[in-house]
C-alpha cells in the first residue's frame, strides 16, 4: 500500500485500534457516523476503503454496515468475511460441515432470517441479520436483506451457537479410558463466553444421545472424509503400507454403534526379525495393526487385517475393525500423539 494511500486512509480518520476498544456496538456506530460527517470515508480511494475493511473486527464490520448503503455492502459481501471464517474456523469446517449448511439452508427456506435469543446476547446479533439497515437510510427506499446464504450469516450463525457444526472430537467424554486415542463424529455448537464447545454425540445403540460441554478448541477437528459414522469407510491404502506407518483406523463395539476413528502404527509379522533390509512385511497379504498405547499383552494392542480383502473385520467380544486411513501428514501424526496417555493402558 503507497504512503499516499495509507495518509488518505487516516485523514480524519480515527485510527483502527481505537476502532477495536469500542465494545459496545452501538458505540461502534456513533464512532462511524461521526467520522463520516467529519471526512466522508467514501471519498477515499477505493483501495484505501477496500485495505480499511479488510482490517475490521466481525463486530466492527457489522457496525460500519449500519452506517449507510453503500458500506453496507461492503462490509456485509464475502470478501471481507473470507479472511474472518478462514481464521477462526477453518480447522473444524471440512466438506461435511459446508454440506450440512446448504442443507440447512435448504431445509429453512433461503428467507428465513437468523436471530439470536436475546438482543443482547451478541455483538454481532445487535441488528437483525436480515435487515442489518442503516438508521441513516431514507425509510422511503428498499432496502436488500442480507443473503443468508453469505459467509457473514454462516460465520454469525456459528458465532453465536444458532447452528450446530459436523465435526470430531478427540478423546471423547472429556478424555474417558474407554476412549482414549479416538476421534469421534459429533455435532458442536459453540459457545462465545467459554471459547469451548457443547458437543452431541450419535447415539449408541438404545442409549439416548450424549452431550459433552467444554470442549476446547484444541480437541476437535473437522472430519478428513465425508464418510458417515455409521458408514464403512472404503480403504485405498491397503497396499500402500507398510511397517512403521501411521494410521486411523475405524472401529466400533457393536453393530448398532457409530464408528470412530483409533490411531496406530502398522507392526511387524511375527515371523519377521524386524530388519529393515530383509523386512519382507510389507508383501504379505496380513498387516499387523499395533496400538501401542495398549500393554503388551493387552487383547487390544494388536489386530491383524487382510491386505486384499478387507472390509469389515471383528466379532461382539473384540469389536468390529473398519476403514483405514494413511496418516501422510506429520501434522496429523503430531495431533494424535499430543493425547497419547500419561500411562499404559491395561
Amino acid at each position: 500500500m503507497s504512503s499516499s494511500l495509507i495518509e488518505a486512509s487516516s485523514f480524519h480518520f480515527k485510527p483502527l485500534p481505537f476502532i477495536s476498544s469500542l465494545s459496545d456496538p452501538l458505540e461502534l456506530g456513533e464512532f462511524f457516523s461521526s467520522a463520516m460527517s467529519e471526512a466522508p470515508i467514501l471519498d477515499l480511494p477505493e483501495l484505501a476503503l477496500e485495505c480499511i475493511i479488510e482490517k475490521l473486527s466481525p463486530a466492527c464490520l457489522c457496525s460500519m454496515a449500519c452506517v449507510c448503503r453503500s458500506l453496507k455492502g461492503k462490509c456485509t459481501g464475502d470478501h471481507p468475511w473470507e479472511r474472518h471464517m478462514k481464521e477462526k474456523w477453518s480447522g473444524v469446517i471440512g466438506p461435511a460441515a459446508k454440506k450440512e449448511w446448504e442443507l440447512h439452508l435448504a431445509s429453512h427456506g433461503i428467507v428465513e432470517r437468523l436471530k439470536p435469543k436475546s438482543w443482547m446476547e451478541s455483538l454481532f446479533f445487535i441488528w437483525p441479520l436480515s435487515l442489518l439497515n442503516s438508521k441513516f437510510d431514507a425509510a422511503s427506499k428498499p432496502v436488500n436483506p442480507l443473503r443468508i446464504d453469505s459467509i457473514m450469516s454462516w460465520y454469525l450463525a456459528l458465532e453465536c451457537g444458532e447452528y450446530w457444526l459436523p465435526a470430531q472430537v478427540y478423546n471423547r467424554e472429556n478424555g474417558h479410558y474407554g476412549f482414549s486415542l479416538s476421534c469421534y463424529d459429533a455435532q458442536l455448537r459453540y459457545d462465545r463466553k467459554t471459547d469451548t464447545f457443547t458437543a452431541r454425540y450419535p447415539p449408541h445403540g438404545q442409549k439416548i444421545v450424549k452431550l459433552e460441554e467444554g470442549i476446547r478448541w484444541d480437541r476437535l477437528r473437522a472430519s478428513p472424509v465425508d464418510t458417515p459414522a455409521h458408514d464403512l469407510y472404503v480403504s485405498n491404502c491397503l497396499h500402500d503400507l507398510c511397517p512403521g506407518d501411521h494410521f486411523e483406523i475405524q472401529w466400533r463395539k457393536n453393530k448398532e454403534f457409530p464408528y470412530g476413528w483409533w490411531y496406530g502404527v502398522v507392526g511387524h509379522l511375527h515371523s519377521c526379525e524386524e530388519n529393515e533390509r530383509r523386512c519382507r512385511c510389507h508383501q504379505d497379504d496380513t498387516i499387523i495393526l499395533e496400538f501401542k498405547q495398549h500393554a503388551p499383552g493387552s487383547r487390544w494392542r494388536k489386530a491383524a487385517i487382510s491386505r486384499n480383502s478387507h472390509r469389515e473385520k471383528g466379532d461382539e467380544t473384540d469389536g468390529f475393525y473398519g476403514g483405514i486411513r494413511k496418516l501422510q501428514s506429520k501434522d496429523e501424526i503430531n495431533m494424535w500423539r499430543k493425547f497419547w496417555p500419561s500411562e499404559v493402558l491395561e
